[in-house]
């Protein structure tokens, strides 16, 4: 029973424990259990085999967001990442005289470009080809870009996958280039200003830049009519820069600008040039200006500088010749002043040109000495021999019969002292200060031109007053532009103001006609009656600046010609220095623009007393 019991006891305890507990040595008993290693097969195994599960699980979510989820996306980014766009550059507008004579133009060019990689591939698959390649594409190459054959080479070997090639080629070059299909080689098209009239009216036609930039002239104050809108193409690109032909494919075609027509005759234009170049070179001065106006239209029919430049070549001449004189310099008129004081005392009916004065050669005005230009005995003289003698002291005698306030007044309407909004850039306005600062002896300087400053246009846009009736016109050198049709869009009507009445305008002009003798004075135009006068003042560098003013046919004058002569380094009277040069562009301009003559004689009036 005992053996039995103690049997059944171990089989219970072997069946619970599945074994014996081991003793420790003590005799307590402790658990052992077995520790993994990692250097262990088995366990290197079920590491790796974990990380590679883990790896498939992140490559697969990843591929099913790319190929799934996110499909339309990746295409996007891969189609703009080959997408190429490329501008079509608009052709700029011409710009041309009043006739259509073509002054500025755009001609197409093209800039030659090749993708290194593709030109490898040049009769790659020809049989009888003795050469192959860059080789083989520069010797076909080389004779239509006129260069050697190493150069053409060294221009075709690398990587690159664009560069330029040559620039600005004619269409002739570009389709001889096209013609030998040598893979890699391609062309975009650009343009190229040229100035035809080389530097006839340059300083109203202005230039561009390299880039086409306008940066001068009518170029400039229209480069939003003339410079049109760009075009594109865009285009899939291959590895190789290739065109994909089932890529996609777009272009916008370029709107090329309108054209500028300009109111000058390029011949009357050319003519004025050369007539002042002449004079600024026979009396050794700076520079000069000479404008052709029409006072009934306001057209200006030339516009003239010397020193003038080449728009094609702008950088070869100085910054300083590259404006335009005749609205950026200003200068104190002198004599040709005296007309504004004379017209505004008989319009307001103070004088007349019988009103008679005593001259002495000075004379002072509450202490303010005023002389002539030239020393002379006592003279009687009616107002129209003032003007006709150019007396500073009888100019004043007659001013004083007006407030400062009404001859400012009159100065404002005869357009001085603001600008003549002229459609080119760079115009300054002049000086005309209010009367509350004419003090000392300006108050009577300002009578005979001197004490405010003016530019050219200005000057003979206000002398044009006479000549239209009283009424001044603003003037303009753009014509309109051209439409598609051939017919020409006006920029709208010119301001026209009026000064003096028709009565004023006409007593003006037959004293200024009775101060321009058609017999002797150097102003004078063969077969026409010229009504017209000098001047001459200092400017405070020390030189003087002469001119003259005039307009033809006296009895009916239809145009104002002024020639202005700066940077004088002695006293020249605008009668020696100016006047000659009005008589030759004034007789070119009558003929030029088809004005005969009215066979009326110059006018005579009464000059002293």
């Amino acid at each position: 029973m005992t053996s039995s019991r103690r049997n059944g006891t171990q089989r219970t305890a072997r069946s619970q424990g599945g074994s014996r507990r081991p003793r420790s040595s003590g005799g307590a008993a402790r658990l052992r259990i077995p520790q993994a290693r990692i250097g262990e097969p088995a366990t290197r195994h079920r590491l790796l085999i974990a990380l590679v599960m883990v790896a498939v699980l992140a490559l697969s979510g990843r591929l099913i967001w790319v190929q799934g989820l996110d499909a339309s996306a990746r295409a996007e980014e891969a189609i703009a990442q080959r997408t190429v766009t490329r501008t079509i550059p608009a052709l700029r507008g011409e710009i041309t005289d009043r006739n259509g004579v073509v002054l500025a133009s755009s001609v197409q060019r093209y800039d030659l470009w090749v993708n290194q990689m593709q030109v490898v591939d040049y009769r790659k698959g020809s049989k009888t080809a003795k050469t192959t390649g860059v080789e083989a594409a520069a010797e076909k190459l080389a004779p239509v870009l006129g260069w050697s054959v190493s150069k053409t080479e060294k221009a075709l070997t690398g990587d690159a996958g664009f560069s330029y090639l040559r620039k600005n080629v004619e269409p002739e070059v570009r389709d001889a280039v096209m013609s030998l299909r040598i893979p890699g080689i391609g062309s975009d098209p650009v343009a190229d200003r040229i100035y035809p009239a080389g530097s006839v009216a340059g300083n109203i036609i202005g230039f561009v830049g390299a880039d086409g930039t306008a940066l001068a002239g009518t170029e400039l104050s229209f480069d939003e009519e003339l410079s049109g809108t760009d075009g594109k193409t865009t285009y899939e690109r291959g590895a190789q820069g290739q065109i994909i032909p089932t890529g996609k494919q777009e272009t916008t075609p370029a709107v090329d600008g309108s054209d500028v027509v300009l109111t000058i005759d390029r011949d009357l234009q050319w003519k004025s040039q050369q007539i002042v170049a002449g004079a600024v070179e026979k009396w050794g001065a700076e520079g000069g200006s000479a404008v052709v106006y029409n006072a009934r239209t306001g057209e200006v029919l030339a516009l003239a500088e010397y020193p003038s430049y080449d728009p094609n070549d702008p950088g070869a001449a100085d910054e300083e010749d590259r404006g335009n004189r005749s609205i950026s310099n200003v200068f104190e008129p002198g004599s040709t002043g005296k007309l504004f004081t004379m017209a505004a005392a008989i319009e307001e009916g103070t004088v007349t040109p019988e009103t008679e004065y005593e001259i002495p050669y000075e004379m002072y005005f509450e202490g303010e000495r005023i002389k002539d230009s030239h020393s002379h005995p006592d003279q009687r003289l009616t107002l129209a021999g003032v003007l006709k003698e150019s007396s500073n002291v009888g100019t004043v005698q007659a001013s004083e019969t007006l407030t400062p306030q009404v001859r400012y007044d009159y100065l404002k309407a005869f357009g001085l002292g603001e600008r003549t909004g002229v459609e080119l850039p760079g115009e300054s306005a002049g000086v005309v200060h209010p009367p509350e600062d004419w003090t000392g002896r300006t108050r009577y300087t300002t009578a005979f031109g001197q004490g405010y400053s003016v530019n050219a246009l200005q000057m003979v846009s206000a002398v044009g007053t006479f000549a239209n009736d009283g009424v001044r016109v603003q003037p303009s050198l753009i014509a309109g532009t051209r439409q598609a049709d051939g017919t020409i869009r006006p920029l709208g009507e010119p301001e026209s103001t009026r000064v003096v009445s028709s009565e004023t305008a006409e007593t003006m002009r037959e004293m200024m006609d009775n101060a321009v003798d058609d017999e002797t004075s150097s102003a004078a135009v063969t077969g026409y009656a010229v009504a017209g006068k000098t001047g001459t003042a200092q400017v405070s560098d020390g030189t003087y600046t002469a001119s003259f003013i005039g307009v033809a046919p006296a009895d009916d004058p239809e145009i104002v010609v002024g020639v202005f002569v700066f940077g004088l380094n002695s006293f020249i009277s605008g009668s020696r220095a100016a006047a000659p040069a009005y008589s030759e562009l004034t007789t070119f301009a009558l003929q030029n623009q088809g004005i005969a003559p009215t066979g009326k004689p110059g006018i005579q009036l009464e000059n002293e007393w």
